[in-house]
């Protein structure tokens, strides 16, 4: 597309926009400031509302998905609705819906201060803080049911999607070395995702919101004070998966870097709060599992968008994900031989920001 075409795009959705703004809130000319994204390829803008409570709100904008973001024959994320409503219900502090057309909602503004951007100034003792408050919104998601029509509890953590993150690993992670990537390595990354495939499907399942990590959490209070209030953002993607998961998305977020034992202390909290409660070993075991096709994803997406998008934005992400992926596979491998040799190929990958 070229730029005037897409300019012309631009004031078209804006023009929408401010269409539905009056049709929501009966404010004409709403001013419209579009956000920067992250790595999917829905489009967010902060409206403003001259005159109005509440004074401003987001516009979600949904674009066709790129289906080489998920494994060849599984549906695109489900709408936004009725999981959102679902979590409200359940008392879950998720954002207001206020609107919606075929193509664009109004949401609730949370703010602008994400968990990513709080904790670069904290203090340790205002980082626990933070941490803790978002830790606690893990087991009260997880007890969440399904009445019977959330879509969100048909899609899960299956060995088909691990198999994909694998195959995305061995493309564009494996490829970071600089150097072409055999066949017997392939065979490596996916007979050790197929083994977390299999030692996870073993796992009670509940509901994880799939995306747990700093930039989907909106601070709202202060951390010194100890009055935090967290909002949790991007539900769609929700799906059923062991109870780690979104304790991984968290954890071992590539966009904060937190010691090993600030880990194991948020673990060992929270442990015993998950509605699936199992041995301190254990959670650990499968918490560094769903590290290597969780952190393996996210290494190679990273490269992927700044190799085929020109998103370099990600790039410098790269060297922290790499010091995940090899904590767990370590970790693995001293527990089970079998993830041996995938902690050599992870050791080889280069703490550099690059891509092919």
């Amino acid at each position: 597309m070229s730029v005037d075409s897409e300019a012309e795009s631009v004031r078209v959705l804006e023009g929408r926009i401010q269409k539905l703004a009056y049709g929501i809130f009966g404010v004409r000319n709403a001013e419209v400031a579009w956000l920067d994204g992250q790595l999917g390829l829905r489009r967010f803008a902060r409206i403003t509302l001259p005159g109005h409570l509440p004074a401003t709100a987001v516009a979600r904008v949904d674009t066709p998905e790129d289906p080489r973001g998920r494994p060849a024959g599984v549906p695109p994320e489900p709408p936004l609705e009725p999981i959102r409503a679902l979590l409200e219900g359940a008392g879950l502090p998720v954002p207001r819906r206020y609107g919606a057309d075929e193509e664009i909602e109004f949401l609730e503004d949370v703010g602008t201060t994400t968990l990513t951007d709080a904790v670069a100034g904290a203090t340790p003792a205002e980082r626990r803080v933070l941490y803790e408050a978002a830790c606690d919104l893990i087991p009260a998601l997880q007890r969440v049911r399904d009445p019977g029509n959330v879509e969100a509890f048909r899609r899960r953590l299956d060995a088909p999607l691990i198999a994909y993150k694998a195959a995305l690993f061995s493309e564009w992670s494996l490829a970071a070395r600089g150097q072409a990537v055999r066949p017997s390595e392939i065979a490596v990354v996916r007979d050790a995702f197929a083994r977390v495939a299999s030692l996870c499907a073993e796992a009670p399942q509940r509901l994880a919101h799939r995306d747990f990590q700093s930039a989907n959490l909106h601070v709202q209070g202060s951390a010194r004070s100890g009055d935090v209030h967290l909002r949790i953002i991007d539900l769609q993607g929700a799906f059923l998966a062991p109870p780690e998961y979104d304790l991984v998305c968290l954890l071992r977020d590539s966009y904060v870097e937190l010691s090993s034992s600030e880990i194991r202390e948020q673990l060992a909290r929270i442990r015993p709060s998950l509605p699936d409660a199992c041995e301190a070993d254990e959670t650990r075991h499968r918490f560094d599992l769903l590290t290597l096709v969780r952190k393996g994803k996210d290494h190679a997406r990273f490269l992927y968008a700044a190799s085929e998008r020109g998103d370099t934005r990600f790039l410098r992400y790269v060297p922290h994900t790499v010091r995940n992926l090899r904590a767990a596979a370590h970790a693995c491998a001293e527990r089970d031989p079998a993830f041996a040799d995938l902690a050599d190929l992870v050791d080889e990958l280069p703490e550099t920001a690059c891509a092919r």
